[in-house]
């Protein structure tokens, strides 16, 4: 069983930084790809940003060159450094672990209880 708790989460204006943080217990790097989705009222849960187990990482568009996910497997924590936010990265920022690429993309395993993210204009 993976339990994952994010944290970092806040109110910024916008062109502000914000660092999310996710610790996971019972997590293997070896074992589980981990990414990082949001989600507004009314709107579908989308991902953000993947980081697969053999280090590749991958983005959606609307955050490509201001978001960086990483990973510490020392701590067994994900990150996910946010920069030149805007107000529609406002929103519930989840981690999530799968044990498959497909299903980290689609319907991942475990999942945190988010960390809310505001971003005022």
């Amino acid at each position: 069983q993976v339990l994952l708790m994010e944290s970092g989460g806040g109110s910024v204006q916008a062109g502000g930084s914000l660092r999310l943080s996710c610790a996971a217990s019972g997590y293997t790097s070896n074992k589980h790809h981990m990414g990082w989705f949001r989600q507004t009222p009314g709107k579908q849960r989308e991902g953000v940003a993947r980081i697969y187990k053999n280090g590749m990482t991958s983005y959606a568009n609307s955050v490509l060159g201001r978001f960086t996910i990483s990973k510490d497997n020392a701590v067994n924590t994900l990150y996910l450094q946010m920069t030149d936010l805007k107000p529609e990265d406002t929103a519930m920022y989840y981690c999530a672990a799968a044990l498959s690429e497909y299903g980290l993309r689609t319907n991942p395993d475990y999942w945190g209880q988010g960390t809310q993210v505001t971003v005022s204009s």
